[in-house]
């Protein structure tokens, strides 16, 4: 089973705002938040979810897609895939070619009622093909939606109007990656910077009023699927592209490079977002994938530079695919793709601490690229985390560096896709309005979080 999987298909969690903020705190209007660090903020959240389960408000149907929702103003943004031919199997090696319309639905938050819809035809060839990646980005009364082929395209978020598009394979000679384009759109200050691929293109930057270029950088084997990285380090905004070669960091004003750390997984996986922790001995930069490929960097305080602290060993540190790992304290929790197990590191040494796939593939054996969306929550005290696992389930932990501890959990979703023979959901959820938003192949579903 070489070419382990649309592990690619969801990634990791992005750190540090961006200029502009896309919403305010209580949005979800993008991948991984307002921040897109991964955290829950509100206030007047449930502490336990109990033995009956949350609330359910709305169920509303949708089509095949891995993306997560985004919650703002009042509306949920999804994108979906309307297949029309073709049969879709899974097979990591083999891209399945379908025909079909890739779409951009807007909801009523409060009810599910569907508001405007935009669609394009949009024929698949990619593995795992059940629809788009990317989580819309929602800023300033525009979304940005990025398809699995490299359709971007700029909509008016009140009505769906279409304001500018670009098409990265015709626009950038950009092939389309195995697993479909993945990188979830970035807002910083004008820009909209996007995962694009193609000779100099990697990395490119747009303006978000026009669609017209600003910039574009770097050349790579492949593109690598891992979503443009805002950090702060040595008081300067830095920008981490991390493709199939080498883990980067650019002015994003110009795209221009600030340094480079050699970091290749296997298959060109690069998925999960670089993390970065304040540490008693400096500011740390760690990213992992597949192939045991993992690396924590310390970063320079005075130039924009990275070197290397350790590197992982078969069993040691956790190596991330579908779901991007936090950092908290001097702790390190995320989803390794080898072991399927939700696992505790030691940040400073790469030592496990424990390992357990109960949050993942729901207890029992370990499985190739079991996953778990994990958000922390910040009203929640230390270590409290929502959890959306592979299996449906949503699940309220806290998280230690002793221990994994439920606080509760309710099946949500039925898992209508498939990895490896088993069942599977791989979408990120949002969290907004003291409400939970996840999808599956068939449905979006609200539920109240309210205490």
């Amino acid at each position: 089973m070489r070419r382990r999987l649309a592990a690619v298909l969801v990634l990791g969690a992005l750190l540090a705002t961006t200029r502009h903020p896309v919403a305010s705190a209580d949005d979800w209007p993008q991948w991984m938040g307002p921040r897109r660090d991964g955290v829950w903020r509100e206030a007047g959240v449930a502490a336990a979810i109990p033995a009956a389960g949350l609330p359910v408000r709305w169920r509303v149907p949708v089509k095949g897609g891995y993306s997560g929702p985004a919650v703002a103003g009042g509306r949920v943004y999804v994108t979906d895939y309307e297949r029309r031919e073709g049969e879709l199997s899974n097979a990591p090696n083999d891209r399945t070619q379908l025909q079909g319309v890739e779409r951009v639905l807007c909801l009523d938050a409060a009810t599910g009622r569907l508001l405007w819809k935009h669609e394009q035809d949009v024929p698949y060839s990619i593995s795992y093909a059940a629809g788009p990646r990317c989580t819309p980005t929602v800023a300033d009364g525009k979304v940005y939606c990025l398809g699995a082929e490299g359709n971007l395209a700029c909509l008016d978020a009140a009505t769906g109007r279409p304001l500018w598009a670009r098409d990265f394979k015709k626009d950038y000679a950009a092939p389309t990656p195995i697993w479909g384009f993945c990188g979830h759109p970035l807002v910083e200050g004008d820009s909209l910077i996007c995962l694009v691929g193609g000779p100099g293109s990697i990395a490119v930057a747009f303006d978000r009023q026009t669609g017209k270029e600003s910039w574009r950088a770097l050349t790579a084997s492949e593109s690598g699927y891992c979503p443009p990285t805002m950090i702060e380090s040595a008081g300067v905004r830095q920008l981490l592209i991390w493709d199939a070669d080498n883990l980067n960091s650019l002015a994003p004003a110009t795209g221009k490079p600030f340094w480079t750390q050699p970091l290749k997984p296997m298959y060109g996986m690069s998925i999960m977002a670089p993390q970065v922790a304040d540490t008693p001995e400096g500011r740390v930069l760690f990213a992992s994938g597949i192939g045991r490929v993992a690396a924590l960097f310390k970063l320079d305080a005075a130039r924009p530079a990275a070197t290397l602290i350790w590197r992982g060993e078969p069993k040691s540190a956790v190596y991330c695919a579908n779901s991007t790992p936090f950092i908290e304290g001097g702790t390190l929790y995320g989803c390794d793709c080898d072991t399927g197990m939700l696992t505790a590191v030691d940040l400073a040494t790469g030592g496990r601490l424990w390992e357990t796939t109960a949050p993942t593939m729901g207890g029992g054996r370990r499985g190739k690229h079991g996953t778990a969306f994990l958000v922390r929550h910040a009203s929640g005290g230390a270590g409290s985390t929502w959890i959306f696992s592979e299996t449906g389930d949503l699940i309220l932990a806290r998280l230690t560096p002793e221990k994994y501890e439920e606080l509760g959990r309710m099946h949500l979703l039925d898992p209508t896709n498939e990895c490896f023979g088993r069942d599977v959901v791989w979408s990120h959820p949002a969290f907004a309005g003291r409400c939970i938003f996840a999808r599956n192949d068939r449905e979006l579903v609200c539920v109240s979080a309210a205490e």
